[in-house]
């Protein structure tokens, strides 16, 4: 260590007593509760990135925002002063949002106008903000210093944690993963001499002086460094969002140990790194002018009112209004499609049902797909609702330990399931799955050797040259299509024989599979939810989604949320095998519910990249059927041609008889940046009938659930969309939200830069944060933004008391709406009246 002896720092006057570690305690866990987690790469699924700012209003958010972290979460002023240029913003709007949140000094729309015409862009950050160490130290050095210390401190903090938290990537470990972070991290500094080598004096020497336990450090560094104790959860908060990528992963952990009914507490030990390296910061530096700098800074944070006591100011008053006026405009356009569209007539005809029904996700992307087929014929029935199909299971594929959780990350899964290959005794079964694992031990050893640091060179000088035709057709969009998760390891033959397990079993101690009252009650249940009780089609397609993508380390992504950011082949297929069970059938008779002998459920899927639709099981399809199966088929190539043209505008590829080929080619082409526009555009969640909205075009912006209110017993049903469905949709809505108005805070950058870390997530280049959020590329096409950053509607046809109801149980979804997060409407029965839920119990007509 450094023999360099340290000045004594001069006191500082205004040094407020410590804080207790229990009050402390609570501080530290309501910043980390601010924290929205992030899901590896995996399983990527969108997150509303504001999740631990609901509890207070989005006005208030953003002035949070830009007080404590710099960081802006509305569009720049520019883009709204071009959408009032363009129309998208028009006086009627303004003054609408203008009477919701009044000015003080404008009064009409033409006093706001003229003081847009006459404000800055954006106008300055807020002065009123507690300052890190690496802040004030960039600040007093100036060009004087090479490099920012804020961008050292956040490189050298995520590089350790890219190591500590790999997940297979790394052919060399960190050799210190069985202690804690924090613990493992001080472990390191002892050898690291990186922070010294960047001129920061004495820096593992006073990193190793704080304390083993985090509480205790971070209690030592806020008592060093004068922090008020009104200052203290503003710092916190904003140290955290110095490594928000890495918190955000922390939190991930801490969010499935909470579904577990456990405990962690990886991101306290993240914040206590990201503290502990501000003090070595602060005690490496005793010049007098950055003591003068510190004491300044700390001065300021002490007079500064506490979080949450702050208002908006002005100039954010101004884009406030702004953007409510630029939201209001899609709202009153919507709102007028509902109210003009004729109800549609019933597709039951003289008691006749329809030929075939289909449901699909509630997904926006397949809001395009279900208008399509309905183009087809008038004999289909499109319903939407959640992609899982109301069954919350993980998913064993064969030969694999690990289970895929087949449900929206809100819930915990209920059931194991294992895929099994079918008409195969046991042995049979073993042999097969010794096969699969052989080629994978034999395709793992390849990566091995292709990535080591010494084999890797022998492996180009080997095969390079081999490399080149691949390389060619890789770039031309040539390549295969990507095969199924599934048949992996397998051949073609075997894996079309993969099917889930849904008979009652074990694997070791756990119990997989269901019983039959599991199963009865599952599809009573599935039935209620979906609306779907009666009269039957002769088919009923239960459509899961996915996508094709090469290249992509967010394809997850593209793939279900309500799935856990995994296709929805599995949930489509056990939702169909236990739906044609005769025991369930004759179960359901009991409840209510009768399934005629000529009804069939098959399971399927939706590539959404390709507009393609996979049924699955069709070797079991009975011959009876095989009619009504090669028409539904024909119904859907000719759906998928409407869908792809229709995607294709947006995509810049030309409206011709090439269209399906390049949109395939364009799924396959592993240096596509957008392969498809995935939920971009997304605006509205409608809970309603189906002849709400059937022959509207809602340009694949509106997640559409089915739902009849007139059959929902005690508002069962009602509840459950509004406790899950609606806020996923949130999630995502918010989710594209933030990476659209600040992609720098909120978003992960230019794709064409990713590196991916660990298997977890990906930098933007070779250093720096983990990213969060969405790549650009996802919201914008090089030109304009194709996503439009507005907050999500929701409209439901349900009665206002029965929402009040949920709304006052529900804290969470109470916070949603009531702080704007979301705008909740309901539409009456004849659809001519929609109002608006200001506060529970207060209805406004719009």
């Amino acid at each position: 260590m450094s023999s360099v002896t340290l000045a004594t720092k001069e006191p500082l006057p205004m040094m407020p007593e410590p804080l207790e570690h229990s009050a402390l305690r609570k501080t530290i866990e309501a910043v980390c509760g601010r924290i929205a987690p992030l899901w590896p790469l995996k399983n990527f699924v969108a997150v509303n990135p504001f999740l631990g700012f609901t509890s207070q209003n989005f006005a208030e958010t953003c002035a949070s925002f830009e007080r404590v972290a710099s960081a802006r979460m509305l569009m720049p002023r520019q883009f709204y002063k071009a959408a009032l240029e363009a129309g998208q913003i028009d006086d009627e709007a303004l003054a609408v949002a203008l009477a919701a949140r009044p000015i003080d000094g404008v009064r009409t729309t033409a006093e706001l106008k003229a003081r847009l015409a006459a404000s800055e862009e954006n106008g300055s950050p807020s002065a009123d903000r507690v300052a890190t160490l690496a802040e004030v130290l960039d600040q007093v050095d100036g060009q004087a210093r090479p490099i920012s210390l804020v961008g050292f401190m956040i490189d050298d903090i995520s590089s350790f944690l890219s190591s500590y938290f790999d997940e297979g990537q790394a052919i060399w470990r960190l050799p210190l993963r069985d202690k804690r972070p924090y613990p493992a991290w001080r472990a390191t500094v002892l050898y690291d001499r990186n922070a010294e080598a960047a001129g920061i004096r004495d820096f593992r020497r006073n990193i190793l002086s704080l304390p083993d336990e985090p509480i205790e450090a971070i209690a030592q560094v806020l008592k060093e460094l004068g922090m008020p104790q009104t200052a203290a959860a503003d710092y916190l908060f904003r140290a955290l969002f110095d490594v928000g990528g890495w918190a955000a992963y922390a939190r991930y952990l801490g969010w499935n140990a909470e579904l577990n009914g456990e405990r962690d507490d990886t991101l306290l030990h993240v914040l206590a790194i990201r503290v502990a390296y501000g003090f070595g910061l602060y005690k490496g530096r005793t010049d007098q002018a950055f003591l003068s700098a510190w004491k300044k800074a700390m001065e300021q944070a002490a007079s500064l009112p506490s979080p949450g006591q702050t208002g908006v100011g002005a100039h954010l008053a101004v884009d406030l209004v702004l953007h409510e006026a630029y939201e209001i405009m899609y709202r009153r356009k919507l709102i007028s499609q509902l109210k003009l569209n004729p109800v549609a007539r019933s597709l039951v005809r003289d008691g006749m049902p329809p030929r075939v029904q289909t449901a699909f996700c509630i997904d926006v992307r397949s809001e395009i797909f279900r208008r399509a087929l309905e183009t087809v014929s008038a004999d289909i029935e499109t319903i939407g609702f959640a992609g899982f199909f109301g069954f919350p299971v993980e998913y064993v594929p064969l030969g694999q330990h690990r289970s895929n959780p087949q449900c929206p990350v809100l819930l915990r899964p209920s059931f194991t399931v294992c895929e099994a290959v079918k008409n195969t005794s046991e042995d049979e079964q073993t042999e097969i799955i010794g096969l699969r694992l052989m080629r994978r031990r034999a395709a793992k050893a390849m990566k091995a050797f292709k990535l080591s640091a010494v084999s890797s060179f022998g492996f180009v000088e080997t095969t390079g040259l081999g490399y080149a035709v691949k390389l060619v057709t890789d770039s031309a969009g040539l390549t295969r299509p990507v095969p199924s998760p599934s048949a992996d390891g397998l051949d073609g033959s075997m894996a079309r024989r993969l099917a889930p397990r849904i008979n009652a079993g074990s694997v070791g101690t756990k119990a997989t599979g269901f019983r039959r009252d599991q199963r009865v009650d599952m599809a009573e249940a599935v039935l209620k939810a979906m609306s779907l009780t009666g009269p039957f089609g002769s088919l009923v397609l239960l459509v899961g989604h996915g996508s094709t993508t090469v290249n992509n380390p967010h394809a997850s992504g593209l793939d279900c949320g309500a799935c856990g950011g995994h296709t929805g082949e599995a949930n489509a297929r056990i939702a169909a095998a236990i739906l044609n069970d005769p025991d369930v059938r004759e179960g359901l008779v009991s409840r209510g519910i009768k399934i005629p002998e000529d009804t069939l459920f098959i399971g399927a899927l939706h590539n959404t990249t390709t507009d393609e639709v996979t049924l699955f099981d069709e070797d079991d399809i009975p011959h009876s059927f095989a009619m009504d199966v090669a028409v539904v088929k024909d119904w859907l190539l000719k759906a998928a041609e409407i869908a792809r043209r229709q995607r294709s505008t947006l995509l810049g590829i030309p409206d011709n008889r090439e269209t399906g080929t390049a949109v395939k080619a364009r799924s396959r082409d592993w240096s596509q940046v957008r392969p498809e526009w995935g939920l971009a555009g997304n605006a509205a969640f409608i809970a309603a009938p189906r002849s709400l909205t059937r022959g509207l075009d809602l340009g694949g912006r509106s997640f559409l659930h089915s739902y009849e209110a007139a059959q929902d017993e005690g508002y069962k049903v009602l509840e459950l969309i509004m406790t899950a469905p609606m806020v996923v949709a949130s999630w995502i809505n918010l989710q594209y939200f933030g990476s659209t108005v600040n992609n720098a805070a909120f978003g992960s950058g230019n794709k064409v830069l990713h590196n991916v870390v660990g298997q977890i997530g990906v930098l933007e280049g070779n250093a720096g944060d983990l990213r969060v959020g969405l790549p650009l590329q996802s919201v914008h096409d090089g030109q304009r933004f194709v996503h439009e950053p507005r907050r999500l509607n929701v409209f439901i046809a349900a009665p206002e008391a029965a929402m009040d109801q949920i709304l006052a149980r529900h804290e969470g979804v109470r916070n949603l709406v009531v702080n704007a997060w979301v705008h909740l409407h309901a539409i009456s029965s004849d659809t001519n009246t929609v109002t608006r839920c200001a506060s529970v119990g207060r209805w406004e007509a719009v």
